[in-house]
């Protein structure tokens, strides 16, 4: 395994929405025999509400600074040497800040899911509220690219195994 995992063993899973950021992050951590951490999951708990009540009650910037606080928590055990792979929410890697948190704490990876095969996975979700508009939601999806390709490691998603995937992850010189 390569040195900066070594030094800051973090591994950031990023990627639009309905990417398999969570499968994929698990399998990979499970492979890896780190601990896995969903951010979107803790940030639910935390705030006791879906994704969806936060946007609607609180707003997004409320979201993304809590979102921010939950990344930075990992961040600093990954710092004193807890192994740990995160899946973070499809809009984390767009926020410089964020960025800045795992630049020099471990590898990031972006998850390049083709929009047909995102549209299939989250579908009329309701519990989305960033797909509930198609126009918008495309639209999204270009503007995120930009800052996925930002990702220390670019993996294509071409199927929905996650060991296929993994093995992509995996097969990077990054993980040589």
């Amino acid at each position: 395994m390569n040195l900066r995992l070594k030094r800051t063993p973090g591994i950031y899973v990023a990627g639009f929405m309905g990417a398999g950021k969570s499968t994929v992050a698990r399998h990979l951590a499970d492979h890896l025999g780190w601990q896995f951490f969903d951010t979107d999951a803790e940030i639910e708990a935390r705030e006791r509400k879906s994704i969806s009540e936060i946007f609607e009650v609180q707003g997004e910037a409320e979201f993304r600074r809590v979102e921010t606080e939950v990344i930075r928590h990992h961040v600093r055990w990954i710092e004193r040497g807890r192994p740990a792979v995160l899946a973070l929410g499809g809009g984390a890697f767009t926020l410089p800040a964020n960025r800045e948190l795992m630049e020099h704490n471990g590898i990031t990876i972006w998850l390049d899911c083709p929009f047909d095969l995102v549209q299939r996975r989250v579908g009329a979700a309701s519990h989305r509220p960033l797909a509930r508009e198609p126009e918008a939601f495309a639209a999204l999806y270009e503007a995120r690219r930009e800052h996925y390709k930002l990702a220390d490691v670019h993996v294509l998603v071409e199927s929905d195994d996650p060991a296929v995937t993994v093995a992509g992850i995996l097969a990077h010189p990054l993980f040589q």
